[in-house]
């Protein structure tokens, strides 16, 4: 199994190379979403050190790398004081080559100390777990329904995936956010704190495709909404979830402000099998962005509707600030959602699909309205 993650081709490997010639490249991600994995790939030739490390973080003080290598790969780097500054002077004194990627599980803007900025000097890529997109195109299953069904069971993390065992996921995915909760944010709050932000995951895992109130988790925990929002952009910064706000420009009534959350990892959303899907579906579109943003220099930003009545559908694509994809997202109703017609009226030209996973055929409407099949629609996503 280990010899399949090692071999695999990550669907951003041929952008990062092109950009390793001339910039820094800064990849960052959730936690074992593959990006240590992916920068060694790189090139044959490499130095790795990881700022966790004792002695590495002895030689990236005295700056004792091999310098004959093609690539320098700099792990967690974020966590050295005034990181950027200390990046600036060595691309400006040295140059490339070597090529220098830094990687990290934490938004790397997220550290307040980050010293000089690195503008001009630098590309960032956001790494995600496995989709059907990705699994189909790398690894060609024979039957992607399968594939649907696994990761829905697993999440996309390259190593529960293919490892393809859920008992393994489950003990997997307990590890997994210990190392995020007891590691990665002790560097942020303190332990009693951290307790209370891992309830709060707790809570968001039975709450997804749900506005969230935060005056609602604050009563919860005890604490005010301050503090809520600021564990929530903590979690966020962690890639432990993503927040997508309500879209509200130009649309009557609608004046709801809660935002919804998401997981990275699929597969610790609690409720019911459409909650799951429903996640699988967000992340596989927050992806899909991220890689127009990176890859291409697109504007892309992703939403949901809802008005003051309660109607609602669950994600609103727009480029460049201007409405492009309407997606409802259904475990097994293919009738077409009545909304798509009441929020069409304030989008004109919008596509229109409704994904479900149990569906015996797919159909078009006049208007355009597409029902596709979950399994299809999600291997072949695109945007455009």
């Amino acid at each position: 199994m280990r010899v399949r993650i090692v071999a695999m081709k990550r669907y951003l490997e041929e952008y990062i190379q092109k950009d390793l010639k001339k910039k820094i490249v800064l990849l960052t991600g959730p936690r074992q979403a593959g990006k240590t994995t992916l920068a060694k790939m790189l090139r044959e030739s490499f130095d790795y050190f990881n700022y966790d490390n004792a002695e590495h973080r002895l030689s990236l003080i005295e700056k004792s790398w091999n310098r004959s290598k093609d690539l320098v790969i700099f792990d967690e780097l974020h966590k050295l004081k005034n990181w950027k500054s200390w990046l600036k002077g060595i691309h400006d004194t040295e140059k490339i080559p070597p090529s220098i990627i830094v990687t990290g599980s934490a938004k790397l803007d997220a550290y307040k100390k980050v010293g000089d900025s690195l503008a001009g000097r630098f590309f960032q890529f956001r790494l995600h777990p496995l989709d059907l997109k990705e699994i189909k195109q790398i690894l060609n299953p024979q039957n992607i329904g399968d594939e649907l069904d696994k990761l829905l069971k697993t999440g996309g993390f390259p190593e529960p995936y293919l490892e393809g065992d859920e008992t393994y996921y489950n003990r997997w995915k307990r590890s997994h956010l210990d190392i995020i909760l007891k590691q990665d944010l002790i560097d942020l709050e303190n332990v009693q704190q951290i307790t209370s932000i891992e309830t709060l995951i707790q809570l968001l895992k039975k709450r997804v495709g749900s506005p969230i109130s935060y005056s609602a988790l604050a009563g919860d925990l005890q604490c005010s909404d301050k503090t809520i929002k600021r564990w929530l952009t903590i979690l966020e910064s962690m890639y432990v979830v993503f927040r997508i706000p309500p879209f509200h420009k130009n649309i009557s009534r609608a004046i709801l402000k809660s935002p919804k959350y998401y997981f990275y990892d699929t597969g610790q959303v609690s409720g019911d099998l459409g909650a799951k899907l429903e996640n699988l579906v967000a992340c596989s579109l927050l992806k899909e962005i991220h890689f127009r943003e990176d890859c291409l220099g697109e504007e892309w930003n992703l939403f949901y509707l809802r008005n003051k009545d309660g109607r609602e559908i669950d994600f609103l694509i727009t480029k460049n600030e201007q409405a492009a994809l309407m997606i409802e997202v259904k475990w097994s109703d293919s009738d077409r959602s009545p909304n798509f017609s009441f929020f069409g009226k304030h989008f004109k030209e919008v596509r229109k699909i409704q994904v479900v996973k149990e569906l015996d055929r797919e159909k078009t409407y006049p208007d355009g309205t597409q029902i596709r099949a979950a399994q299809n629609w999600l291997s072949e996503i695109s945007l455009v």
